[in-house]
C-alpha cells in the first residue's frame, strides 16, 4: 500500500530550483533518502524506494550530494575485522 502526502510551496521556490513541479518533487524525494540514509535511517535499499529509484541509480545519487555509499567508517571495518 502506498499513500501520497501533498506539500505546498510557492512559485518563488520553483523558480529557484528551476524545475517544475514533478521535477522537484522527485529531487525532494532523492534529497530526503540521501539524508536519511546518511543519517543511518534507511537502508541503500529502503532509501532507494523512498527516492523512487533502484539501488544502483540511488548510489549514483548519493555521488551528487557528496555522501558515502558505505554507512561504516574506515576505523569501524578496521575494529570488526580484528574481533
Amino acid at each position: 500500500m502506498s499513500q501520497t502526502i501533498e506539500i505546498e510551496l510557492s512559485e518563488d521556490v520553483f523558480l529557484a530550483m528551476q524545475k517544475d513541479p514533478k521535477d522537484l518533487a522527485k529531487e525532494m524525494r532523492l534529497a530526503a533518502a540521501v539524508k536519511w540514509y546518511e543519517l543511518g535511517l534507511l537502508s541503500q535499499g529502503k532509501a532507494a524506494e523512498v527516492a523512487g529509484l533502484s539501488r544502483a541509480e540511488f548510489i549514483n545519487g548519493l555521488s551528487r550530494f557528496k555522501v558515502s555509499p558505505f554507512q561504516e567508517t574506515a576505523e569501524e571495518i578496521l575494529e570488526n575485522l580484528e574481533e
